[in-house]
């Protein structure tokens, strides 16, 4: 038995060292870029955005809002108005499309580079909540997808960022229930006022588990703007017996009256 596992404990070692050597030769045939910049990457770096472009990402600065985030005043925040009172606290990592933020999201969303997700994700798990909220949370949901635009990209970038959060959190990530069944406009190329009409009533609960029926559970989508598509998801997740909602996006687009940093 001993000799069986120092050949298979051998063969493992031969297979690590050919695997290697295989990576350095794709390297030098087909070295990696940046998916935003085209920069070469490190060969040691899995990473498919580069540490320049990250380093371009203009924050949130500080102070912001304890409930939603905004920078700004911590008092009488104007931000907050949009929210819904069932919605708990928002979080974002940087503006959008400031900095790089914009082309990574590009990329991401709809370039084909699907595994920035990790990389987005670990950005979005280290954003500050209060404690007393994070031991609330029963779960993460991704904003949904109607069937012809998940068919059109191949991948819902939200369930993507909310599967990779779910790993960074150790909470579980729910996808089975909220629903899309229209296929809305895309949302950037519309006014505040069409946003609100664009997705109301656009998702619906197919199901609520009863283990999630009076619980906090953490919204996910890669940008918020005006806070439509979000706010209309907490609404179906609230109709349906959920008690409190959250939201965390990578990105933040600029309201009125915010000044560039």
């Amino acid at each position: 038995m001993f000799a069986c596992r120092a050949i298979a404990g051998g063969s493992l070692d031969v297979i690590s060292r050919l695997s290697r050597t295989v990576r350095n030769i794709a390297h030098v045939l087909l070295p990696p870029v940046c998916a935003v910049c085209e920069r070469e990457l490190p060969l040691a770096d899995d990473a498919l955005v580069c540490g320049v472009c990250w380093s371009r990402l203009q924050r949130l600065p500080h102070p912001q809002c304890q409930r939603c985030g905004h920078p700004g005043s911590v008092t009488n925040c104007h931000w907050c108005a949009v929210l819904p009172a069932y919605v708990r606290s928002a979080r974002s990592v940087c503006w959008v499309p400031d900095g790089s933020a914009g082309p990574i999201v590009h990329a991401f969303k709809y370039g084909g580079w699907y595994r920035i997700a990790g990389e987005l994700a670990r950005r979005m798990s280290r954003l500050a909540w209060p404690d007393e909220e994070r031991s609330e949370w029963s779960g993460i949901v991704p904003v949904p997808l109607s069937a012809s635009r998940l068919r059109e990209r191949g991948y819902n970038q939200c369930r993507l960022l909310a599967d990779a959060l779910a790993q960074q959190w150790k909470i579980p990530a729910y996808d089975q229930f909220l629903m899309r069944p229209v296929a809305t406009r895309v949302q950037a190329r519309l006014t505040p006022e069409e946003r609100l009409r664009n997705v109301a009533n656009a998702f619906r609960v197919s199901h609520m588990p009863s283990c999630l029926r009076g619980s906090h559970l953490v919204l996910v989508d890669d940008v918020i703007t005006t806070s439509a598509t979000l706010n209309a998801c907490a609404a179906a997740l609230f109709d349906s017996g959920v008690r409190a909602v959250s939201y965390v996006t990578f990105g933040r687009a600029r309201s009125l009256g915010d000044v560039p940093t």
